[in-house]
């Protein structure tokens, strides 16, 4: 098989694909054919090929995928013009906080909001796939580790914690939850971001001490209490690890 042909290929399996393919389930479609990093070579060369159109491959958490580019959600929200139900201002902020601190605890969340958080909010986060448990912190009462999916790095359309936007440039909140907004597939979950995006900036990084992503990361591997693991899923590590 040529490479324009295995390119074409690749290209339809894609753009049929209902979920992210990994580049051994993209093996298959050439019966061992070509190898992973001949496969590799040609998705870049598919990522160069569509650079100059509405829409790109990416690199996700579980795979490659095609989706429309930013520039173009002005001309598709015109295909969805009704509002789509609405996340709290709470469920908003409680997101940002486990991405950028997790592993983080109920009780955690709430010393940096200085509320109560709503079981109710963390099970709905829960229920959408964005947010897990992935173990439990040895002190009083054994409370449950929060941390962010792979499946809110794909809806974010990032490959890993490492490409989340750095809270140092003051608007790295709100460019987190516009990338939620706009990477959804399922508009009826699209967020209301930018006004929350504002209060989560402000919860999460004091004006005067300004953190970035990484340092917030440092701070929670170095916390004293010690952290028992659960079992997790088969080649799903936890995230912030």
């Amino acid at each position: 098989m040529n490479t324009l042909d295995a390119k074409c290929v690749l290209e339809t399996a894609l753009i049929c694909a209902a979920q992210p393919l990994q580049v051994r389930e993209m093996e298959l479609l050439f019966d061992g054919v070509l190898s992973a990093d001949t496969i590799k070579q040609l998705l870049q060369q598919l990522q160069d090929d569509w650079a100059s159109r509405g829409v790109e491959l990416v690199h996700v958490a579980n795979g490659w995928r095609f989706q429309s580019r930013p520039a173009m959600r002005e001309f598709l929200d015109r295909l969805h013009p009704e509002k789509p139900p609405k996340y709290t201002r709470a469920t908003l902020e409680t997101l940002a906080i486990i991405a950028y601190r997790q592993p983080v605890t109920r009780g955690d969340m709430e010393d940096i909001r200085g509320v109560t958080i709503n079981s109710l909010l963390l099970k709905q986060l829960e229920e959408r796939g964005w947010v897990e448990v992935i173990g439990h912190r040895e002190t009083v009462g054994r409370p449950a580790l929060y941390a962010t999916t792979r499946q809110f790095l794909d809806d974010l359309g990032v490959e890993s914690l490492d490409q989340l936007p750095v809270l140092s440039s003051g608007e790295g909140e709100g460019a987190m939850l516009e990338q939620i907004e706009f990477g959804l597939s399922d508009s009826s979950a699209a967020f209301e971001a930018a006004d929350a995006a504002n209060s989560a900036q402000s919860l999460l990084i004091p004006e005067d001490e300004p953190l970035e992503r990484a340092q917030l990361a440092s701070e929670a591997k170095e916390a004293p209490d010690a952290v028992q693991k659960d079992e997790f899923p088969a080649g799903q590590p936890p995230l912030a690890s």
